[in-house]
């Protein structure tokens, strides 16, 4: 996306010469750009995921600043994942936010969505279908720990995605009471310190390659989703397989994954989200992208909204 007074791109899918970054998803952020602006928190997830480190620029939730052009660009919190930044842009009396990825449920693991009224709101659908109504996260931890307590000599194995999700469920679990240690696979280790770095406590961590099977007997194992199905996991005793991602609310796709315990947990805004939150915002106009637009198009369209879609490149669906 292309902001032509300023000359500025945000969440570019290319190296550019000057980018403002939501967050650290791969889809959103890649290294290689002159000058990168973003919350300390994504710079961090940038270097340790792209190794970008020469021009960065840390921006704070709610500090202004000016782009040339007089465009004034503030980031505020989001909601997504740690360090995640919706983007205000204000110009010629104009007020435009792009919210990146979003979600308005309560995230031990990053600053909550705020609402910012404006005129123009670009906004994400991942899940903007009807049908995507995500479930409190407090039964989806309520089932994992139930799966846990009836299998005491096997282990449940959670995949979820590496930046966010693994984090976030580790955060909701320590908030359900469970005080266990929690085994890691090797890929979530660094990404997990770096957020306790950032304030987030979660408890004591375990790497799988440091223990036996006999020792994770009774106990969480968190991978990435490709490691569900993977030789890694033979050295697991008797795996309860499980995925957290709202994607699981597809039953389909659980089968495809060879999951037995689908955990409807989402780092995105359901349906239901993602229509109060325009009600909230309350803009002149609504761009749609990322995900399931025509749904929302025409709830806006019912609704008295002027509304269109906006196709990106690279936007595609994760394991989220």
């Amino acid at each position: 996306m292309h902001v032509v007074p300023a000359d500025v791109w945000i969440d570019p899918g290319r190296a550019v010469d000057k980018a403002l970054v939501t967050h650290g998803h791969a889809d959103h952020a890649r290294g290689g750009h002159r000058q990168t602006i973003a919350t300390p928190e994504t710079l961090a997830i940038m270097e340790l995921r792209y190794n970008t480190r020469e021009g960065a620029n840390p921006v704070q939730y709610s500090e202004t600043i000016r782009l040339s052009g007089g465009v004034d660009a503030t980031y505020i919190p989001a909601g997504h994942v740690l360090g995640s930044a919706q983007i205000l842009l204000e110009h010629a009396g104009e007020r435009v936010v792009i919210t990146g990825d979003y979600k308005r449920r309560s995230d031990p693991t990053c600053a909550p969505f705020e609402v910012t009224p404006c005129d123009i709101f670009i906004t994400e659908a991942t899940f903007g279908l009807p049908v995507f109504t995500h479930p409190p996260i407090e039964d989806e931890m309520a089932k994992l720990l139930s799966a846990l307590a009836e299998h005491p000599d096997q282990c449940v194995l959670v995949g979820a995605y590496a930046l966010g999700k693994a984090q976030r469920v580790i955060a909701e679990l320590r908030r359900a009471g469970h005080t266990q240690p929690i085994y890691l696979h090797g890929a979530m280790e660094k990404m997990c310190r770096l957020y306790e770095e950032h304030g987030v406590p979660l408890g004591e961590l375990r790497l799988v390659a440091d223990y036996t099977k006999e020792d994770m007997r009774g106990h969480i194992v968190v991978a990435p989703p490709s490691a569900l199905n993977d030789r890694w996991s033979r050295r697991l005793p008797d795996p309860i397989t499980a995925m957290a991602s709202g994607w699981m609310r597809v039953r389909q796709r659980a089968r495809q994954r060879g999951v037995e315990l689908p955990l409807v947990i989402s780092d995105h805004a359901d349906w239901n989200e993602l229509t109060q939150t325009i009600e909230d915002v309350n803009p002149q106009e609504v761009w749609v992208t990322h995900g399931r637009e025509e749904a929302l198009l025409r709830w806006c369209q019912l609704g008295q909204r002027k509304a269109r879609a906006l196709a990106l490149v690279g936007r595609e669906d994760e394991d989220e």
